[in-house]
């Protein structure tokens, strides 16, 4: 197996699902997505998420998959892997995305249950079957069924694990004693990541391996300190940490993702607030309650926050921009 194949194939720790950044003509901001990237490389991501959920993939065009791919596969340059949302109601147009997805660079997939036409169980293992096959990248399923209308019993995901490529689970259903369960079906190497912020801590303790993560595009460190505080066996700490993580969650979670996400980060500097349609912005109570969480982050845990590393001839403003709620001003990218 190549080397970063078996990056993947030991994902742990968080992963940040990575958004998609828009400029004001509704076009993708390339050179924020780059810094973006460089971020989370720097603070510690084991992995880059694209064009999942929270990168509006529905809304991308495949030039504009190819393009996010390529720019995170730029970034990584080998050192963590890129894996790249491929997933589909329509099992022929998912293996057209795996393909480009393979093409531009990615080095894992990740392909979410079949949304809206609700597939028997047999149709949904014939369904990623046909997409592991048609590829050579590892897979990751993806199970989140408040936005799919169709689950994977446990028993699915065990027949898929069979698969040579198929090498774990994002799982986003809020059952916390799913990893318990799935680890004696799947054996101790299919990698089970929590696909649920609020619940990561909980999912980790019954035998999780990490998380495909929102909160960490903004608080990395808080995430980063959790994650290796309860690996650690430091019980106690991981949940002091997960304090902080679970009020900055709340507050991102409280309209659809990514809307309140792409807020928090435009405070930082990193993007504007901008979403595609059928999505909207966040509303003003909502930009408000994320104003001040954003504020109390750079006041109580400025190293931990993706805002904090000096990079930039404007670093210092960045923490002023979050306790000021001012508006978005583009930062130019780091060189490489």
């Amino acid at each position: 197996m190549p080397a970063i194949g078996r990056h993947v194939s030991r994902l742990s720790g968080y992963a940040p699902a990575l958004p998609t950044p828009f400029d004001d003509e509704g076009n993708i901001d390339a050179a924020q997505f780059e810094r973006l990237c460089e971020r989370q490389l720097d603070r510690g991501a084991t992995a880059l998420v694209v064009c999942g959920t929270t990168g509006e993939a529905p809304t991308l065009s495949p030039d504009e998959h190819r393009m996010l791919i390529r720019i995170a596969a730029g970034i990584a340059r080998g050192r963590i892997p890129v894996i790249a949302g491929a997933g589909s109601n329509s099992t022929g147009h998912a293996i057209e995305l795996t393909k480009d997805a393979e093409a531009a660079g990615a080095d894992a997939i990740l392909s979410v249950v079949p949304y809206y036409n609700k597939p028997t169980q047999r149709g949904l293992y014939a369904h990623f079957a046909a997409i592991a096959q048609s590829t050579g990248l590892p897979v990751l399923l993806y199970d989140v069924p408040s936005r799919t209308a169709c689950g994977l019993a446990d028993e699915t995901v065990a027949r898929l694990a069979g698969l040579p490529n198929v090498i774990g689970l994002k799982d986003a259903t809020g059952d916390l004693d799913r990893p318990r369960r799935l680890r004696s079906l799947v054996g101790p190497y299919f990698r089970l990541m929590s696909g649920d912020d609020a619940t990561a801590l909980a999912f980790l303790a019954q035998g999780g391996d990490g998380c495909i993560s929102v909160t960490s595009n903004v608080a990395p460190g808080l995430c980063r300190n959790l994650y290796l505080a309860f690996r650690r066996g430091q019980i106690n700490t991981a949940q002091r940490w997960a304090v902080p993580v679970a009020e900055l969650t709340a507050a991102l979670f409280r309209e659809t993702n990514p809307a309140p996400l792409k807020y928090a980060l435009s405070l930082l500097g990193f993007m504007s607030p901008k979403v595609r349609l059928p999505l909207v912005e966040a509303s003003d109570t909502v930009k408000a309650d994320i104003a001040a969480r954003m504020a109390s982050l750079c006041e109580n845990f400025q190293d931990d926050i993706i805002g904090a590393l000096p990079d930039a001839a404007n670093a210092d403003a960045l923490p002023y921009q979050a306790r000021t709620g001012a508006p978005f001003a583009p930062n130019p990218p780091q060189q490489r």
